[in-house]
């Protein structure tokens, strides 16, 4: 972050300094102390860190501030003062919204420097933190690159990672979620995005929003609160995403893979034709790169020396990273490194070389037992219709372009908060692994509620099983299983794998499913981590 002393802390939240033990004279010294980090985690406190305490359903961070001391903080961000407290405490009403305002003051800080600064804002119902992820190596060639540590996005986690910017960071790249209106409105008054990405409108948190549409609003916050001049950049083969080009504040560029929604007069900028992929799910595709008429103020150097306004290039693409559903969160993350000037050779280069992104992603790893093994795939962070529907289908194409094909395995979670819908969606993933060809379902429960939405999923298997595909041919006969916990999935995935010597399996579901506590157990097991 930007150093700051406590004084200038407590003037940018309207905070009262209450001094600590070490200052039993009272003469103000300590407001002196310097603070260059910001942390809510006691144990990650460290000399010169600011110790930010959040009460919380299940634990008080004021009960940690004698921690944080002890591991060195200069100071607490309070909600009240702390007995005992050998650190001075800043007394803020709300310690959430004063971590935003510090956060904010902090990016001030850093445009006030001469040196260039941007930041892109990306959000989307799926593919955000792999966007990001994909986008920080990408610009990383350019300049010192802050981002998320996993998919900090919200108003805790925003913040703090605004607050790791400093004098020579280059760029920031905020991901920002949405679970209500106006959540995005708030984190982009924290961090005024120069650039922002809209991926896709889906139906993650259905049940908060009410309905499609009010999500829909709810990311177009993004490009409303573009700064003056930003560049929006929109993917034209989402109806609501290039919807929201009416709120755009300067250049648009446009990505995907058909543009079924590109408006009139408007031309893709980067897009994708030939794509096939490999036995290992890796998606190779010609990348294409129109030149804009529009020059950008935010460019580092010039990405292709002497294009003209219409020019097209074209570089050839292979992701580290698997499942043909990355394809367009590549095609997000290379539209802006490229209009920032990192070349197309680059781009190809560092998205070759991009094979692991933030952790339960589409991670493949080959797990071996006592009698068993298989390959793990594990994309188990969390889950909706959109995202369970792209593992499904990686899944489907794993090892199709082998003479022997795999048993594949979907052990598939519940999906929450998908409001009045959530049965017949939860079934038509069910259905989905039945028309793909899946060989095993297992869906896994954990408590009533859970058990209630896998029995839905196996349902869907069930009906669509031997029914006409869409090819006209018959589905699959798929073996749907139910498991009430993680520990009934994984004896499962032993029997299965152990019958079938080349095993594939998916896991994906929600937080509250437990299956990355799954993947967490089988990593003891892990032999290696495939690219």
């Amino acid at each position: 972050m930007m150093p700051m002393d406590i004084g200038e802390i407590a003037d940018a939240v309207s905070g009262n300094v209450v001094s600590g033990a070490v200052d039993p004279h009272g003469d103000g010294l300590h407001d002196a102390a310097v603070v260059t980090s910001v942390t809510t985690d006691s144990r990650e406190a460290k000399p010169g860190s600011l110790f930010v305490a959040i009460p919380g359903a299940r634990v008080d961070g004021h009960d940690f501030v004698a921690v944080a001391a002890g591991n060195g903080a200069v100071a607490a961000l309070v909600e009240h003062t702390v007995p005992g407290s050998d650190i001075p405490q800043i007394v803020v009403g709300d310690s959430v919204k004063a971590l935003g305002v510090l956060a904010r003051h902090n990016i001030d800080r850093r445009r006030e420097l001469p040196e260039p600064f941007t930041i892109i804002g990306i959000t989307g119902s799926v593919g955000k933190t792999t966007t990001k992820d994909l986008l920080h190596s990408l610009l990383t060639r350019l300049g010192r690159t802050v981002s998320p540590v996993g998919s900090f996005n919200n108003e805790i986690g925003l913040p703090l990672t605004a607050l790791k910017v400093h004098a020579s960071t280059r760029f920031f790249t905020a991901e920002m979620g949405a679970s209500h209106i106006g959540d995005i409105d708030y984190l982009t008054a924290i961090a005024p995005p120069d650039i922002s990405i809209a991926l896709i409108v889906g139906v993650a948190h259905l049940g908060e929003f009410g309905s499609v549409d009010n999500i829909a609003i709810a990311k177009s916050e993004i490009i409303r609160n573009l700064l003056p001049g930003g560049i929006s950049v929109l993917n034209a083969d989402d109806p609501r995403v290039s919807a929201m080009r009416r709120y755009s504040p300067g250049k648009i560029l446009w990505f995907g893979e058909h543009g079924d929604h590109l408006p009139d007069g408007s031309c893709m900028n980067m897009y994708a034709t030939d794509l096939n992929v490999d036995s290992m799910d890796h998606p190779t595709f010609l990348m294409h790169v129109r030149a804009d008429a529009h020059a950008t103020a935010y460019a580092t150097t010039n990405a292709e020396g002497d294009s003209q306004p219409g020019d097209e290039q074209t570089q050839q693409v292979t992701l580290g990273i698997r499942g043909s559903h990355n394809v367009m969160n590549a095609l997000a993350a290379s539209a802006v490194a490229h209009e920032l000037g990192l070349p197309l050779t680059e781009i190809a280069d560092v998205l070759r070389k991009q094979r692991h992104i933030s952790p339960h992603r589409m991670a493949v790893s080959n797990i071996a037992e006592s009698g068993f093994a298989f390959t793990l795939i594990d994309d188990s962070f969390n889950a909706n219709p959109n995202s369970v529907t792209a593992g499904v289908r990686s899944l489907a194409e794993w090892g199709a372009h082998q003479d022997s094909r795999p048993f594949r395995v979907a052990v598939l979670g519940a999906m929450l908060e998908l409001g009045a819908d959530e049965r017949r969606l939860h079934a038509d993933m069910g259905a989905l692994c039945s028309r793909l060809g899946i060989d095993q379902l297992i869906a896994v429960g954990g408590n009533d509620e859970l058990d209630s939405l896998a029995r839905d999923i196996v349902a869907g298997a069930d009906a669509a099983s031997g029914t006409t595909a869409s090819n006209d041919v018959s589905a699959h006969a798929i073996e749907s299983r139910f498991a009430h916990d993680i520990d009934e999935a994984e004896a499962m995935v032993a029997e299965a794998s152990s019958h079938h010597p080349h095993t594939v399996v998916l896991l994906k579901g929600s937080h509250a499913s437990g299956l990355s506590a799954l993947a967490d157990r089988w990593a003891s097991s892990q032999t290696d981590r495939e690219s």
